[in-house]
């Protein structure tokens, strides 16, 4: 969608995309001087394939003080990759055999699956309701997990629900999963810093996996500095686990595919992740008023459903009183101009993804042309 709404735009037609996970904000001014003076320094050689130490202290730090947490992390629990998205497939790559099984709740992001398939895994989907807000229950989690499942994935802020687990709801699933100790937690945490305030959330900063020790051999954390930092360009993300071997073994498969992330790029993670924190405070609070701004135009929408997103930068309503996703996000780009993403593509074939990762304005006249196409459908 994002590649049409591009070759649209590029013959003259004014179509607004709310197709990309990306913020449209700027890299903040003291990253990127960090980069630049990375540059002016000569990081321009190999560097160790985990990473530059301070970059893996500094993420340590980081881990250390998120809310709740309960493990302690050092620098030697840290793989830095080449984005969270390689993070994420040297944890599959040295975790699953052929024939192993993931647990995935749908919908998800759509790159876990084809990483899962690329390992000759299988994909066990689990099918999330609306009304549970598009989140695993511990009913589902226990009816799917057999002597062949060695991993689950969860991703918290959602993508592309921006739904979040609370304490209560994170807690029971950890109850079942105790009682299947060779399992593998990935819990994804990109959006980690992109978290509003609301009914379920009263927090930034929500429990994590990382609040339950007893699960530090077998959990996987993974993080970058993309969203956060609107740094997507920059390709720095992380994984991190107390299960040496694990790390060891991800440390060998990197080595063998990139070497290791840019050494200018992980310069300018390391300033990120250790400078003033205001940036990410002030950009949250621009997605914040872009979520409160999207959420109310589509409660104008009759038909149209939806949960408020409690983090991440994406709304996900059903549009099934219109027909597929699929369906309405082609007659959206068509009749509209207006790029979404059907959320068969997150396991989600009666919804669609919008970004509000655009402006105000963008926001408000992409949702007038999307009302104006389905009050007429």
């Amino acid at each position: 969608m994002a590649a049409r709404a591009k070759a649209m735009q590029a013959a003259g037609v004014d179509v607004i995309s709310m197709s990309l996970g990306e913020p449209d904000m700027d890299t903040p001014k003291h990253v990127r001087l960090a980069a630049q003076e990375a540059i002016d320094n000569h990081w321009s050689h190999y560097g160790p394939v985990a990473g530059i130490p301070a970059l893996r202290e500094a993420v340590a730090n980081y881990q250390n003080g998120v809310a709740g947490n309960a493990i302690p992390w050092i620098g030697d629990d840290v793989l830095v990759s080449a984005g969270a998205k390689m993070a994420i497939f040297n944890a599959i790559h040295a975790v699953i055999n052929p024939g192993d099984e993931v647990v995935i709740p749908m919908p998800s992001w759509v790159s876990y699956s084809e990483m899962v398939k690329l390992a000759e895994g299988v994909v066990v989907p689990v099918e999330t309701d609306f009304e549970n807000r598009y989140c695993l229950t511990p009913e589902q989690l226990r009816k799917v997990l057999t002597k062949k499942t060695r991993m689950i994935i969860l991703c918290s802020p959602n993508n592309p629900t921006g739904s979040i687990y609370t304490a209560a709801e994170l807690d029971a699933l950890v109850q079942v999963l105790r009682d299947f100790p060779d399992v593998f937690i990935l819990s994804d945490e990109i959006y980690n810093e992109l978290v509003y305030q609301s009914s379920i959330i009263d927090t930034h900063s929500p429990i994590t996996f990382s609040h339950f020790p007893d699960l530090a051999d077998r959990l996987i954390i993974i993080n970058g500095v993309s969203k956060a930092y609107a740094m997507t360009g920059y390709r720095v993300g992380w994984l991190m686990s107390k299960n040496k071997a694990l790390v060891s073994a991800c440390i060998r498969l990197q080595g063998q595919m990139v070497t290791c992330a840019t050494m200018i790029a992980q310069k300018a993670a390391e300033a990120a992740l250790a400078g003033d924190q205001e940036c990410v405070a002030s950009m949250r609070n621009i997605f914040a008023s872009r979520r409160r701004l999207i959420c109310d135009l589509a409660a104008d929408i009759p038909g149209m459903k939806f949960h408020e997103p409690d983090g991440a930068f994406y709304l996900f309503p059903d549009v099934s009183a219109w027909g597929t996703g699929d369906e309405v996000a082609e007659r959206l780009l068509e009749k509209a101009h207006v790029a979404v993403v059907s959320g068969s593509a997150f396991g989600c074939p009666s919804c669609i993804r919008l970004s509000y990762a655009i402006s105000e304005e963008q926001i408000r006249n992409a949702m007038a042309r999307i009302k104006a196409l389905l009050t007429n459908y």
